[in-house]
């Protein structure tokens, strides 16, 4: 039973202070270390290639390597996130991440490197599981959507500073580990910083009420410029027998399957532009360089599209508004597959499906949080993810395949962008009953099926 003085009510209740808005900015750069990743290790896929003589079909698995720790990381760790808590998860996430990247440095041979790359990969899929439920538990309910929203803009700017920074600095003076080493130096900053400045979630010490849990409590809302409580709430044996696999459970398993395809589908459609973009353009004729500038443009949407998600949840359901949104993506990636051989078109058609698509990305994460209860929060935050990615994985694959059975680009686009819109019929079955976080304490809050509910008297 909640109390006045439930300490989740005064997270969610008060403004956010500057310790929350610190701790919101740290999650937007640890998830900018999985868009540097991604794009890092393509920048770095020539040299690599070159140095070893490698097969494009090795290189193809090296490629693929981190994409499938990232898959058992986000399905595996986010499960240690809600039983051990949110901080120490980051920071060992933070650490496995950090030595894979410089080990990768060490490697002789594509086997080795495929090794430290799935090391590496496990490292940021915990990460990401952990990351969504810590964004989410350190927002207020105003600006929990908004939050959400910077936090997965943090993925297309990774990005587009690190992919800016490997292709024009990196690699023109250095050899593709110092890549690597970037990467490992910048994540073991991090380290530091989620010590010093991440406090352990209120939202799970209320709810898991480990040893001192009143102590801990009262550290963590001091750290974040709130006033300490005097008496734990009341937790009842039920909430306590509750474990990381009631995601499965008959209250949760069609929430689990409704968002987990719908983040699959649409995450289809959004890695065809991420991966695609840059050997569409290079087929047209244009110079590689050219080509990434196409890819950074979607990027660059993206950043855009993330920003405006989140201003508009301010005024619309957050349900309804991701639906309409997941629907343009399908609009926008049929667009670009019609565009005409004139790159100053193909940059701004790209940067509208990097708008949507991302924004689509902003409204599922949050989906997703408002969808799983506290002690389940990352452990279904990381199935989504962790099974998502296989969408990921799977994308340029099937694009590739139908290239090759001769269909044309914009016969292509149309189908690769169709997972965006079939995620938004899935969504349509979504019961979201509230624009919270579950088990959170009831308070005033915005109707995540439509628009705010109107006050009564």
């Amino acid at each position: 039973m909640n109390t006045p003085t439930d300490p989740r009510n005064i997270i969610d209740q008060s403004g956010m202070t500057p310790a929350m808005m610190i701790v919101v900015a740290i999650t937007v750069f640890l998830n900018a270390m999985d868009g540097f990743d991604v794009l890092a290790i393509s920048f770095a896929a020539p040299g690599i290639s070159q140095e070893w003589g490698i097969s494009q079909t090795a290189l193809g698995f090296v490629l693929a390597a981190e994409l499938v720790g990232m898959a058992f990381g986000s399905i595996l760790l986010g499960g240690v996130a809600d039983k051990y808590g949110r901080r120490t998860t980051l920071l060992g996430c933070l650490i496995v991440m950090s030595a894979g990247m410089f080990l990768a440095t060490t490697s002789s041979s594509a086997n080795i490197l495929m090794v430290w790359r799935v090391l590496t990969g496990l490292g940021i899929g915990g990460m990401l599981s952990c990351t969504n439920a810590t964004v989410a538990e350190f927002s207020n309910t105003k600006w929990r959507s908004m939050c959400i929203s910077l936090m997965v803009i943090g993925y297309p700017l990774g990005g587009v500073i690190g992919g800016e920074i490997a292709q024009k600095y990196l690699l023109v003076n250095f050899d593709w580990r110092s890549v690597f080493y970037f990467g490992s130096i910048v994540t073991g900053f991090l380290i530091p910083v989620v010590y010093f400045l991440v406090p352990e979630s209120v939202h799970w010490l209320t709810r898991k009420q480990p040893e001192n849990a009143l102590d801990k409590i009262n550290h963590s809302l001091k750290k974040l410029g709130h006033a300490v409580i005097s008496v734990l709430p009341d937790v009842n044996d039920e909430e306590k027998k509750k474990s990381v696999g009631d995601i499965f459970s008959k209250s949760l398993a069609m929430i689990t399957i409704l968002v987990t395809a719908a983040y699959f589908l649409h995450i289809t459609t959004f890695y065809f532009i991420l991966k695609w973009t840059p050997k569409i353009v290079a087929d047209m004729g244009f110079e590689a360089a050219a080509a990434g500038g196409v890819l950074k443009w979607a990027n660059i949407g993206g950043v855009l599209g993330g920003i405006t998600f989140g201003v508009l949840t301010a005024r619309f359901g957050l349900k309804p508004l991701t639906i309409g949104i997941l629907f343009l993506t399908t609009v926008g990636v049929a667009i670009f597959g019609r565009t005409p051989e004139d790159l100053g078109r193909m940059e701004l058609l790209a940067a509208f499906a990097g708008f949507f698509g991302n924004a689509g990305v902003s409204g599922l994460y949050s989906i997703v949080a408002y969808s799983f209860p506290t002690h389940v929060r990352a452990t279904g935050t990381g199935f989504v993810i962790g099974v998502g990615r296989a969408g990921a994985v799977l994308s340029p694959i099937l694009a590739g395949v139908m290239f090759d059975a001769g269909s044309t680009l914009p016969t292509v686009a149309l189908v690769m962008g169709s997972g965006s819109a079939m995620a938004a019929i899935v969504l349509i079955f979504l019961k979201l009953n509230d624009d919270r976080p579950a088990d959170t304490p009831v308070t005033d809050h915005v109707n995540a099926e439509g628009m705010a509910p109107a006050a009564s008297g």
